[in-house]
């Protein structure tokens, strides 16, 4: 396995500079992780963008259908979908030229990885964003 992960202090710094992620698969239903997860960083201050095509708005935000939607810079990409379709994402990530690449927890795509890490940017995968934020606060 080359993934690299940021230490849990560059992580911290990472959370600490950002405002704006980008949540690729978020669900509107309360139950789901990608829900529940996005909900806790929205509360903790983050502006939260809804990316999902069959959503019209989560969590009081209208979504958007692709990454390419969004007005703005964005400084966080967090992605709930199956590592299969992680290089899909990162395609369109590097396009938008966001900072940060972050694949929820259970999630690795060596490819994608590499893909991003090519072009020089930060990436995660498989980590927790709430819970990587509750223990670099």
């Amino acid at each position: 396995m080359t993934v690299e992960i940021p230490t849990r202090a560059e992580l911290g710094e990472i959370l600490k500079k950002s405002k704006k992620i980008a949540v690729v698969g978020l669900s509107a239903d309360p139950e789901k992780t990608s829900h529940m997860v996005s909900k806790a960083m929205q509360d903790a201050g983050y502006d939260i963008i809804p990316v999902n095509p069959t959503v019209d708005e989560v969590l009081g935000v209208k979504a958007v259908k692709s990454l390419k939607e969004i007005e703005g810079h964005v400084d966080i990409v967090n992605v709930f979908r199956r590592s299969e379709h992680l290089m899909d994402v990162a395609k369109e990530f590097a396009e938008i030229d966001a900072d940060v690449y972050w694949a929820q927890l259970g999630l690795v795509n060596e490819e994608a990885y590499d893909f991003l890490k090519e072009r020089g940017y930060t990436v995660v995968m498989d980590r927790c964003i709430k819970v990587e934020h509750a223990l670099t606060k």
